[in-house]
């Protein structure tokens, strides 16, 4: 056979034809790389990626599912100043932070409508009270009087409540309580004596004074025994009073708490408490709606409702308007201020209006001598 040719050489610097060719320099400019998260990255993404399913979480449960009571005491303003910090941070998360500033601000915003900022949460009409009158204006005064006068000065508690000067008067917690046992006073003597102009309208642990001419009361029936006037009465109490021309409904409030502060979280005793206390809860709170809907009167609902979420996250219907404080730049708090190691970071007590009344002023007042809870001193112009 013939010779076969010599092979090819190949040129200094190009390599046999049949080689492989060059192979990329990964630093090469222009060449892909996939960047690495820094520690403090993955741990705010991580941050945000678990306050996002527990923010989903609570406003999923909150009112549906009995064992999230516990988490329901959660402070609202902890749904603002979390978020917040988390935005405040993501600038530092610099290959996420176009998408994760914008996601955290969403959770900034929703946090602000919890906490009781934004268009939802009317203030009193001011200029109503400066201007000509549209119907006649009344006073009310609201407190949870924490066991009445069990533990205080008999004189110094009823100057307090006289003081107020209020046209109407709803106090929860017209009751003493010894160990787990509610125990029912009667303290309508000296109140006829300290209140010479107004009627008294009691139910259970509920007590309704007022100026006003008293037209209708709407009491439950309880059994006749021990203690049914408290476990089995009504936990809210509606008197229907007359203001000039026009039937006013009163609704005095006291939902039952969530559960017991100092019992072991892991007992039985407090997961059967719990339930027990979501039940009668869910019980009041529709009995409550359904009142409001048929009622055909305006309506003003106040009181102590246990809740921090009533408002944004438990509502009373579509016709009922929440109301927050006048003059506040800081969240609006009533409890507690007395008898507990807490900061003042929970409200617990509200109010809310139905039909066509004017709220004209309305403030969280005193009332740490007597009561962990603040008073709401309110005024209402009534068409």
């Amino acid at each position: 056979p013939p010779d076969e040719p010599p092979p090819r050489r190949a040129r200094p610097g190009t390599g046999s034809p049949d080689s492989p060719g060059p192979k990329a320099d990964p630093t090469a400019e222009g060449s892909p790389t996939r960047t690495r998260w820094c520690t403090g990255t993955r741990l705010l993404v991580t941050a945000g990626a678990l306050w996002t399913v527990f923010l989903a979480l609570h406003l999923l449960l909150t009112d549906r599912w009995w064992r999230w009571l516990v988490v329901e005491a959660t402070p609202p303003v902890a749904f603002l100043v979390i978020p917040l910090l988390l935005l405040a941070a993501s600038p530092l998360a610099r290959p996420v932070r176009r998408w994760l500033a914008p996601a955290l601000l969403i959770h900034v915003l929703i946090g602000a409508h919890l906490t009781g900022y934004g268009p939802a949460w009317r203030g009193p009409d001011t200029d109503a009270a400066r201007g000509p009158a549209a119907g006649e204006e009344i006073s009310v005064f609201s407190w949870n009087a924490d066991y009445w006068d069990m533990d205080d000065d008999p004189d110094a508690f009823h100057a307090f409540l006289r003081e107020q000067d209020a046209d109407v008067y709803l106090l929860q917690e017209y009751l003493h309580w010894e160990d787990e046992d509610p125990i029912l006073i009667d303290d309508t003597e000296r109140l006829r004596e300290e209140f010479p102009d107004h009627e008294i309208v009691v139910e259970g642990e509920l007590i309704t004074l007022s100026r006003l001419p008293v037209v209708a009361v709407h009491h439950r029936a309880v059994p006749d025994r021990e203690n049914a006037w408290y476990w089995e009465g009504r936990k809210t109490q509606r008197t229907d009073v007359l203001v000039g021309d026009t039937t006013l409904s009163l609704y005095n409030s006291h939902l039952p708490v969530p559960f017991r502060v100092g019992d072991n979280p892991l007992s039985e005793r407090f997961h059967s408490f719990l339930a027990d206390q979501f039940d009668w809860r869910t019980r009041e709170l529709e009995w409550l709606r359904e009142d409001l809907a048929d009622n055909p009167h305006p309506a003003l609902i106040t009181g102590d409702f246990n809740s921090p979420w009533m408002g944004s996250l438990i509502d009373l219907g579509p016709d009922v308007r929440t109301h927050t404080p006048e003059g506040r730049l800081l969240p609006a708090t009533s409890w507690p201020i007395a008898d507990y190691p807490l900061p003042r970071l929970w409200r617990l007590d509200w109010l809310f209006t139905s039909g066509d009344l004017t709220l004209t002023g309305y403030r969280f007042g005193g009332g740490a001598e007597f009561s962990d809870h603040r008073s709401q001193e309110i005024r209402l112009l009534v068409p």
